[in-house]
């Protein structure tokens, strides 16, 4: 199977370049200038779709706050681009992967969010992606939108990462407590991916599904078992949202049904506790 990737330097995308199996070739287009993807031009992303059995779209506009002053630019990387790459994928009949997000519903609740409830994203990334998907849906080919949560691993800016850097250098930290998720580690979602590009060359039917890290926790009950982990003895206080408040809305109930996924595909929500201290191995390495 060959697979084309957009992105490189993301979570998703350098789990999926390390993680690539035998028998699997894939090539990378991110923003370096050895493999050039401008992820602002829809145009030339869909031209650079070719000699591939899958794409997989691992790249996105993820600065959740700035997209609030950026919405245009966020939708043209998170909507107008993908809606492209579709388009393309759909005249080759080639399957396209879609990463979304958890933000394209409303927050309510205390139930987990199937994928075919109605959506109601609070923020201008959520909205985004959201259109994102429409387009995806609307090119009528072959492909997999995926929505997964709270994304973790060992690369980037992430929240497990900034609560090992504040605490080792505090003795205490207010987190918020009322916004309940699924963490995922980035290298569940690569392995997914991978596992359902191939099924999907093979014939799979893909659509839209939800793939997040177990059990579903709060942002402080994360946190906590960071510390705990990682042995840091920095006390977290649970505070609720109100008492943090950032420019773009977060949903309280990030929980996703991830049924259809498993069903589909075969892939269980991965344990979030093994991929913490996986993660903290490579940190640590």
């Amino acid at each position: 199977m060959r697979l084309l990737v957009f992105g490189q330097s993301g979570q998703v995308a350098q789990e999926l370049a390390r993680r690539v199996p035998n028998g699997v070739t894939a090539r990378f287009l991110g923003r370096n200038l050895a493999n050039l993807a401008n992820l602002a031009d829809p145009a030339a992303c869909a031209a650079a779709i070719k000699d591939c059995d899958a794409v997989i779209n691992a790249a996105a506009y993820t600065a959740v706050d700035k997209a609030e002053s950026d919405e245009a630019e966020a939708h043209t990387v998170n909507a107008a681009t993908p809606t492209a790459m579709a388009v393309r994928c759909a005249a080759l009949n080639i399957p396209f992967l879609h990463l979304s997000t958890d933000y394209v519903f409303d927050g309510a609740g205390l139930l987990p969010f199937g994928p075919d409830h109605p959506t109601g994203p609070q923020n201008a990334y959520g909205r985004t992606k959201l259109a994102g998907e429409e387009g995806v849906r609307a090119a009528q080919g072959r492909h997999l939108i995926l929505r997964t949560s709270w994304v973790v691993s060992a690369h980037g800016a992430n929240f497990l990462k900034t609560m090992l850097r504040l605490g080792a250098s505090r003795d205490s930290l207010n987190v918020v407590a009322d916004q309940i998720g699924g963490p995922t580690p980035a290298g569940d979602i690569a392995d997914a991916l991978i596992t359902a590009a191939r099924a999907m060359v093979q014939g799979a039917k893909g659509g839209t599904h939800h793939f997040s890290g177990a059990p579903d926790v709060s942002w402080a009950g994360f946190a906590r078992a960071i510390m705990l982990e990682a042995g840091l003895k920095c006390d977290i206080h649970d505070i609720p949202t109100t008492a943090y408040p950032t420019p773009a809305v977060r949903p309280l109930n990030s929980r996703l049904d991830c049924s259809g996924f498993n069903a589909e595909f075969g892939i269980k929500r991965p344990d979030w506790h093994q991929g913490l201290k996986s993660i903290l191995r490579e940190l640590s390495a």
